[in-house]
């Protein structure tokens, strides 16, 4: 098909239904920030395009490579060494030739967050797990903003997810990072985002590198992850249903069928919290070999 033929309602007829003609006018005119177009990130944006969203910021500064294989939505043969950015909104254009897309080809960082998440109407975090400074100054910027934000973090076979809105616990007042170390910041992120429940299927705990930031990962847990933030978005881009933001969060694992929701008023502060924090540190803490489940992005 010449994209000249390209025919934007026809193309989403199938969402309607499930919104209304109104609602998916409304989706068009939507501006959504994602920051990370690894793991998670790509299969974010395509899932958002095919929901028809008109309006994408990106940002990411890396290139495909063969560990990213099992689990990214760009990482094919043809693309080894391609721009994650380039890549993705390549692929989204393929599905859309009518959205626009503005590409930050240096990620993020102090100089553009600003700029990147003005104007946007939710930011989605697709940065890989280790990033703990730009993700915290992303998250800072939200609530400043008023940007609401979702993470969705693809852990084991399943995924965890928090949403933070304007007005409400900021990212920081739940996980509570601050100027700790790498090693805290990572148990407290695990443990923020998975307070119910712990994957305990990892055969090998050795692939757990928290020196090198690498971790074991799937693609069917990105997958959920896309599908969760998706219809998060849903939601908040056309205020409707109900947003369960953060202190409250939900995590749904796919290979022990279950799911939990949970509820930390206290974020990471909370005494029972502070317990499993310590617990994962010591899992975590290099040279051991951890069971800690690290996801990969």
């Amino acid at each position: 098909m010449n994209t000249s033929e390209f025919n934007y309602d026809q193309a989403f007829a199938r969402n309607l239904g499930w919104v209304t003609p109104a609602e998916q006018r409304a989706l068009r005119n939507k501006t959504v920030a994602i920051g990370g177009m690894g793991g998670v990130g790509g299969h974010h944006l395509l899932a958002l395009v095919r929901l028809g969203i008109g309006n994408f910021r990106i940002a990411d500064n890396d290139h495909f490579e063969l560990a990213n294989f099992n689990r990214q939505a760009g990482a094919t043969i043809g693309n080894v060494g391609a721009s994650k950015t380039e890549t993705m909104a390549r692929m989204a254009r393929e599905i859309n030739p009518q959205v626009k897309i503005e590409i930050w080809h240096d990620g993020l960082g102090p100089d553009n967050l600003y700029l990147f998440l003005s104007g946007a109407d939710l930011y989605i975090d697709g940065l890989d797990f280790f990033a703990f400074d730009i993700r915290a100054a992303t998250f800072a910027a939200c609530a400043r903003l008023k940007v609401p934000a979702v993470t969705a973090a693809p852990l084991g076979m399943g995924a965890a997810w928090l949403t933070f809105m304007p007005g409400k616990m900021t990212f920081e007042q739940y996980f509570q990072w601050g100027d700790r170390s790498r090693v805290e910041k990572a148990a407290r992120f695990l443990v923020g985002l998975t307070p119910g429940m712990r994957p305990d299927y990892l055969v090998d705990p050795s692939r757990v590198d928290l020196e090198s930031g690498a971790g074991p990962s799937t693609p069917m847990a990105c997958y959920l992850c896309a599908g969760i933030a998706a219809t998060e978005a849903l939601k908040i881009l056309l205020g409707r249903g109900r947003i369960v933001c953060a202190p409250f969060g939900l995590h749904f694992d796919a290979y022990n069928s279950r799911m939990v929701r949970t509820w930390q008023p206290l974020g990471n502060a909370n005494p029972l919290q502070r317990l499993k924090i310590a617990v994962v540190k010591r899992r975590m803490a290099p040279k051991s070999k951890t069971p800690a489940l690290v996801p990969a992005q």
